[in-house]
Formats: C-alpha cells, sequence, structure tokens
C-alpha cells in the first residue's frame, strides 16, 4: 500500500515479518535413585501425561538415559524445569530436569 505525502513523494509501507518465538525441549534425567513410580507421578502433574503415556515416557528416560516431557517456549520451559526441581527436591529424589533449544 503506497501513501503519498505533501512534497509528491511515495511511501511505501513495509510488512514486517514475525518470527516464531524459539522452543525448547524438556527432559528427565535417569538416575539409579529416584523410584520409577515417582517419575510417573510427576509427568502427570507438570506436564498433564495420562497414565499410560506417563509410563511410556518413564520407561524411554530408564531405557534410554532421557526422556522428552515436551516442548515449550522458553517461558514455560523455565518454569516446568524449576517446577520439577523444586518438587523432587521436596521429595528427597535427585531427579534432573533440564531443556534445550529445539
Amino acid at each position: 500500500m503506497a501513501n503519498r505525502s505533501k512534497e509528491g513523494t511515495v511511501l511505501e509501507a513495509k510488512k514486517s515479518k514475525l518470527k516464531p518465538p524459539p522452543l525448547f525441549k524438556v527432559m528427565l534425567l535417569n538416575d539409579d535413585y529416584t523410584p520409577m513410580e515417582f517419575v510417573v507421578i510427576v509427568l502427570q502433574k507438570f506436564f498433564a501425561m495420562n497414565q499410560e503415556q506417563a509410563t511410556q515416557v518413564m520407561l524411554m528416560v530408564h531405557r534410554e538415559g532421557m526422556g522428552v516431557c515436551g516442548v515449550y517456549p522458553y517461558d514455560i520451559a523455565t518454569t516446568k524445569v524449576e517446577q520439577v526441581g523444586s518438587y523432587a527436591r521436596k521429595h528427597q529424589h535427585p531427579l534432573q530436569c533440564l531443556m534445550e533449544e529445539t
């Protein structure tokens, strides 16, 4: 869309392209001390998974050393990592939760 100013010059509106925000994977790491049942509870409580989904992710964490819980914008991913860490410490488990950019 072009606009004319009083001096006769033409100004063109420039469309700006918004880039979507970067996304971050939130992951749980395996350890030898956190019970599998606790991991399932964490996945249900903080990642809104049902029993079957939580069990599948827990088994992935157990077998492969880590499992992806979800992909979120930075602020949400940070909050989830902090919530899981705090909850694990409160229940005296060394469960590690971290995030990385996709």
